[in-house]
């Protein structure tokens, strides 16, 4: 099957930066493709070559299998919507919809059609009349995707559309955004420095930092099988330590820390060994509370301390819990039990975690 999107090594230069380096990735019909990564990586430099506002230093952009080298922006078959979705408020609901459509030539009971199948698409049937100054930030939010959809682009790119949302209206449309786009059926290239929105709403998501693509991959894998220790960090929270290997056999490592802390982890088939310095991420959630050590005898790490900080969210409580030593704290996800919601600031813990839990990576990779 003919991906709806291929880029093929695109690079793009301004002056001596690399702003994208050589990335090469498709994208399959019907798909959600998310860009995650952070301010200044080169997210957005894609998005503009894809749609034709600018050209790239090397490499080829195909769309249903042609090349959009040196095609106007007007004649590429994508669409895209801004963060600040850039409606017209002098006109209403169905001039924004329609607009594209008048100046395609569309006659105007097809214009009217057209708008009202949009309409009822994104769940907002019979508002064509109304002011844009009248809709709420979600509502907006669909009408300016019902803009796009109702030119057929085989392919809409999304550049940060929740960004100017507030935080709640935010998590509702991530899910109203996968329903439109599982709705139209449409290709959806999402880019985005807000792993939450990435890991709801994506069939595939690529991680980019510095020009280039980490990762490549579904939520899950990101989230549990990062490939580099920048997507170990980037995507979801996780306790990092920096250590140096004493002990390796098969794929479990034993790593000393910097304050002397004795971790056992997993490689992964990475290539560490008896010597190197290694860093390990451990996701808070990965650990477990007990009330006594013995609890714990099934996990390669145990720690006991005290609790040094509660950072309460509902259900996404945490602590932090400094080790014997003093050292360096560890973050933990508070579990639903109940059995720790009077747990507090001086407590006495004791935690542990599994091995294969804890990712390790050739430090400073």
């Amino acid at each position: 099957m003919t991906p709806d999107l291929e880029c093929t090594g695109l690079s793009r230069r301004f002056g001596d930066v690399k702003a994208v380096d050589d990335v090469t990735f498709s994208v399959a019909p019907g798909s959600f493709f998310s860009i995650l990564g952070p301010s200044g990586c080169g997210k957005t430099t894609i998005m503009r070559m894809i749609a034709g506002f600018l050209e790239p230093s090397g490499g080829d952009i195909r769309i249903k299998g042609r090349s959009m080298l040196g095609v106007a922006p007007n004649k590429r078959p994508v669409n895209m919507v801004f963060q600040h979705l850039a409606l017209f408020p002098m006109m209403d609901v169905a001039g924004n919809i329609g607009y594209g459509l008048r100046r395609a030539g569309l006659a105007r009971a097809d214009i009217a059609r057209k708008v009202d199948e949009a309409l009822d698409r994104i769940g907002l049937p019979g508002i064509g009349a109304r002011k844009i100054d009248e809709l709420s930030g979600g509502q907006k939010q669909r009408v300016a995707i019902a803009r796009c959809m109702v030119l057929e682009p085989d392919v809409l790119l999304l550049d940060e559309p929740l960004g100017a949302l507030d935080l709640k209206l935010r998590e509702h449309m991530k899910i109203e955004l996968k329903a439109l786009q599982s709705a139209f059926d449409t290709t959806f290239v999402y880019i985005t420095h807000d792993q939450s929105e990435a890991l709801v709403m994506s069939d595939q998501i690529a991680v980019m930092n510095r020009g280039v693509f980490e990762q490549v991959g579904s939520a899950r894998d990101l989230y549990y099988r990062p490939e580099t220790a920048f997507v170990a960090g980037f995507v979801g929270d996780s306790n990092r330590w920096r250590g140096r290997v004493e002990r390796m056999e098969g794929g479990a490592l034993e790593i000393r820390t910097e304050n002397g802390m004795l971790l056992r982890g997993a490689a992964h088939g990475r290539a560490l060994g008896p010597g190197d310095v290694a860093d390990i991420y451990v996701r808070p959630e990965a650990i477990r509370l007990a009330q006594n050590e013995g609890e714990l005898a099934r996990f390669e790490n145990r720690i006991s301390g005290r609790v040094t900080s509660l950072l309460f969210n509902g259900a996404a409580s945490r602590i932090l819990v400094a080790g014997p030593g003093g050292g360096e704290e560890i973050e933990v996800t508070l579990p639903q039990s109940g059995e720790f919601a009077r747990t507090g600031k001086g407590d006495t813990v004791h935690v542990g975690w599994s091995g294969d839990q804890s990712n390790c990576f050739p430090a400073g990779k």
